[in-house]
């Protein structure tokens, strides 16, 4: 097994950042005499997707976005639960946020999403610091609770819904490229995974009408958009029934019905179970050209008792059984995952297990944490957090040494070859150079090339790679 010592690149602090970073939504459209609206998001994708739903509301009810916190009507922030660290972040700019109200006392300000959800009324009651919590099946409220605020009341609306799913409300697309767009498929979730808290602050999984997703993805198609992530808790467990004439939309019988829209328009998903990801959805993905070759199919853990006490409802050997169907529908797809190290009681035997899963599945990256004790999961009633933080950060410092190597690898192997990019925008670092993924998720940066612009597909040979990125110019 690689078991070298290099210092850890920088990849582990990006890896972080996109789970834990913020994004500021703007519109350059606001409405004059209208309302403003500035909102930030943290953590999961579904997050952001949220933040498009609510900006939709809100702008019926006459308000417009803009990156403008300082002067604006109300400030929102759309928060994750998932982590300690996430919370503690979401604290802190409430403590900003709360020195731009003191400046400016008519503006409002609110806390959205997972952690409004898990924290209720403390957030108003014991701090004081906001005038309205909203929880993920209550943005439809917003309006009502901000005509509340404005008279001098603070409201909360945290109910979970088991019907909710915002499919007829499209959302506003802030803060977009134009090009890769999100699509919310399903809500809540039915995993009772022992560490994790979305069950109780998302609610029971149900599934959006089918043929609402279709609408919004063509939509996106039409307006110029090239790609559409679809997205759910766990989009394997998809199902919709027509009431009309009964029929099962599985997930794969959607994927197909999505790829169909037009051949370039790419089609992306996160984030598949292990337990529940299908042949069939490997068939079809193999059968379609633009539904990329990429799977986010988070293990966790390698050891089988670990599993069992996160309770993720398989083993070792399941999870190694799909990772060998999936190369064998499609040898060359990327698959990338979540792991937790220093799970309540695992040992040193148990960790190596984890080492040699990333070995075996070749993961093309993957988000790395050590585990955060979350107040109301059932990992915190019924197991005690007994692994100290060192061991924890030394564990997760060595998953993460060899994930770096083994992504690096993994890129090595693209030198020299030619994929098939969408160009996505400027790069990060210099406006001369695209960025765009390829259909295995991986970024390339390239010089452009006069002719094209974002939204448009180019073959892009890989000259030289880094762990995050591939290097290369256009070719005909």
């Amino acid at each position: 097994m690689y078991n070298d010592n290099p210092t850890l690149p920088s990849i582990s602090k990006e890896i972080d950042e996109k789970q834990q970073g913020k994004v500021f939504y703007d519109s350059p459209e606001v409405k004059e005499d209208g309302k403003t609206f500035y909102i930030e998001s943290y953590g999961c994708q579904m997050n952001f997707s949220d933040s498009e739903i609510v900006a939709s509301i809100l702008g019926e009810a006459g308000y417009s976005a803009t990156r403008d916190m300082e002067n604006s009507d109300l400030i929102l922030i759309n928060t994750c639960s998932i982590r300690e660290r996430a919370e503690a972040t979401v604290r802190k700019r409430l403590t900003v946020f709360n020195k731009v109200k003191q400046r400016n006392p008519g503006t409002l300000v609110g806390v959205l999403g997972c952690m409004a959800e898990r924290l209720k009324g403390k957030l108003m009651d014991d701090e004081k610091l906001v005038d309205m919590v909203v929880g993920p099946d209550a943005y439809r409220d917003l309006p009502t609770l901000l005509a509340g605020a404005e008279d001098g009341d603070r409201g909360m609306n945290v109910l979970l819904s088991r019907e909710e799913t915002y499919a007829d409300i499209s959302p506003l697309r802030l803060n977009s490229n134009g090009v890769t767009a999100f699509v919310t498929i399903m809500r809540g979730c039915d995993n009772m995974c022992s560490f994790c808290v979305v069950p109780f602050t998302r609610g029971r999984e149900r599934s959006r009408n089918s043929f609402s997703i279709v609408a919004e993805a063509t939509d996106l198609y039409e307006k110029g958009y090239r790609e559409v992530s679809l997205l759910g808790q766990n989009v394997d467990s998809y199902k919709w029934e027509n009431p009309e004439t009964k029929e099962v939309v599985s997930f794969a019988n959607l994927l197909e019905m999505v790829a169909l829209i037009h051949p370039d328009l790419r089609v992306r998903f996160s984030t598949s179970h292990p337990k529940d990801i299908t042949d069939e959805v490997l068939v079809t993905m193999a059968s379609h050209e633009n539904i990329c070759k990429y799977i986010h199919l988070p293990v966790q853990s390698g050891n089988s008792r670990v599993l069992k006490l996160m309770n993720r409802t398989y083993d070792r050997e399941w999870y190694m059984e799909r990772v060998e169907s999936i190369y064998k529908h499609m040898p060359d797809c990327a698959i990338s995952s979540d792991m937790i190290t220093g799970f309540c009681s695992e040992t040193e035997e148990e960790h190596q297990e984890t080492l040699t899963m990333m070995e075996f599945a070749k993961y093309s990256m993957s988000y790395m944490f050590f585990y955060s004790e979350r107040p109301g999961t059932l990992a915190a009633k019924k197991y005690e957090d007994d692994i100290p933080l060192e061991i924890k950060k030394r564990r997760l410092a060595e998953i993460i040494r060899l994930q770096n190597h083994i992504g690096l690898e993994h890129n090595k192997l693209d030198v020299g070859q030619t994929f098939k990019v969408l160009i996505e925008g400027d790069s990060k670092k210099s406006d001369q150079d695209w960025k765009g993924r390829s259909t295995y998720n991986k970024m390339l940066i390239f010089p452009k090339k006069d002719g094209l612009k974002p939204g448009d597909y180019c073959n892009v040979r890989v000259d030289r790679v880094t762990i995050a990125s591939l290097i290369g110019e256009i070719v005909d």
